[in-house]
């Protein structure tokens, strides 16, 4: 069963930057789509941005676009988030995930079927 573990997660003050990364381990995923989605209390879960395993295809989230980045490294079977320009609506539990990509889209967050345990982002002044 594939694993993934976040890391990355603090506190920063508006306008930092910060990458997040994700370890994937127990196999190789029957799934195309590796990301991020992020929630905050009394929210539903948010896909941030995804990326194709095979193709590197990549989704954004209209609030992130233009400041955060989804890379993978294959090779050592990780992804990361970079996310510059970081405004206190970007506060959140991130969640690394793995599913189908549309997964990502719209409110289908039922579609991911593996979930990292969390890291806390918290961007304030």
């Amino acid at each position: 069963q594939v694993q993934l573990v976040e890391s990355g997660g603090g506190l920063v003050q508006p306008g930092d930057s910060l990458r997040l990364s994700c370890a994937i381990s127990g196999g190789t995923p029957d799934y195309d789509g590796l990301g991020w989605f992020r929630q905050v209390p009394g929210k539903e879960r948010e896909g941030v941005s995804c990326i194709g395993i095979s193709n590197g295809n990549t989704y954004y989230a209209e609030s992130v676009k233009g400041r955060f980045t989804i890379s993978r490294d294959n090779s050592k079977n990780m992804v990361y988030l970079q996310m510059n320009d970081l405004k206190p609506e970007d506060t959140a539990v991130y969640y690394c995930a793995g599913g189908p990509r549309m997964a990502w889209y719209g409110g289908t967050s039922y579609l991911v079927r593996s979930w990292g345990q969390g890291t806390q982002v918290t961007v304030s002044s």
